[in-house]
């Protein structure tokens, strides 16, 4: 699963911590989504998005072998 979460925070100039402690996760689980390592439970990628405020299709999408 890919996701736009990095580009997503530097439009809001939001740490990888700001957005962990605004998910109610910690800043190791923000990283590992960024970099691929984790795909986060439904939870937790709507919390995602809305904090975002956007759908969650414009923070991750599905890679081909999904």
């Amino acid at each position: 699963m890919k996701n736009n979460i990095r580009v997503e925070r530097a439009i809001l100039e939001m740490t990888q911590e700001q957005l962990a402690e605004k998910a109610g996760v910690s800043r190791q689980t923000i990283h590992a989504i960024e970099k691929g390592k984790y795909v986060p439970s439904a939870i937790l990628a709507l919390k995602i998005a809305r904090i975002f405020k956007k759908p969650v299709e414009q923070i991750f999408s599905l890679e081909g072998n999904d």
